[in-house]
């Protein structure tokens, strides 16, 4: 695996408002991040079970969990980061942060290492002028294809028709990196464990990576009608 910083990749400010998070673009226009335009746009399907999954376990334990959850990725994500960037990496002192880095150390060995040819950066801030913008976890080339890498935690294994937003940000982020840099992406990696120690990868190109970037611009069609 090589590490090839070729692209000059410019950091983007980010604020927090009340109708999401916003990012500060190089032209100083303000857009959404990817996420808050699938929050938005989220069907009442997916509503109505989130609400549903709140009643089932109450809102106290389902706030611990997400909280618990939301700790755990934001340390594994740190740990891949320190090893991509050739900083040690140590288990840390409480029980979350030696349970993310048991997770980090999974992702590194057995899907990062063996498939990522070429590292080009990491924490990627990235724009589409004048529409939205946010943070990869990762740009450079998977299996010998140009590639957008997000790293992603979970309570429990995943199917795979659980997963259709994050996709819909590998497109986003994508077509952004095409947009600004000249790339010609067309391939994006889910790497993904749990906190038990199961890992799971998904790749998404060809016709699929086609269909999923259609529906991620029918999301920021609709983003921008509601608004």
């Amino acid at each position: 695996m090589i590490i090839n910083e070729q692209f000059n990749y410019t950091e983007l400010k980010r604020t927090d408002s009340p109708s999401g998070r916003l990012y500060l673009c190089p032209d100083g226009s303000k857009v959404p991040s990817v996420t808050t335009i699938l929050d938005k746009t989220k069907t009442e399907e997916k509503k109505q079970a989130l609400a549903n999954w709140k009643a089932r376990v109450g809102e106290q334990a389902a706030q611990q969990i997400v909280t618990e959850a939301a700790g755990r990725g934001t340390s594994m994500h740190k740990q891949i980061e320190r090893w991509i960037v050739g900083e040690s990496t140590v288990p840390g002192s409480n029980m979350v942060h030696q349970q993310a880095y048991k997770m980090a150390q999974k992702v590194i060995n057995e899907l990062i290492e063996p498939n990522v040819n070429e590292i080009w950066g990491s924490e990627v801030g990235l724009h589409y002028p004048g529409l939205y913008a946010g943070t990869t976890d990762c740009t450079g080339v998977w299996q010998g294809n140009e590639a957008i890498l997000d790293f992603k935690q979970t309570n429990k294994p995943k199917k795979r028709e659980w997963i259709e937003d994050y996709f819909l940000q590998l497109c986003a982020y994508a077509a952004a990196h095409n947009e600004n840099y000249g790339t010609k992406i067309k391939t994006g990696v889910i790497l993904m464990c749990s906190k038990d120690l199961d890992i799971q990868h998904w790749v998404l190109e060809n016709e699929e990576f086609d269909k999923y970037t259609a529906m991620w611009w029918d999301r920021v069609e609709q983003y921008y009608k509601e608004r």
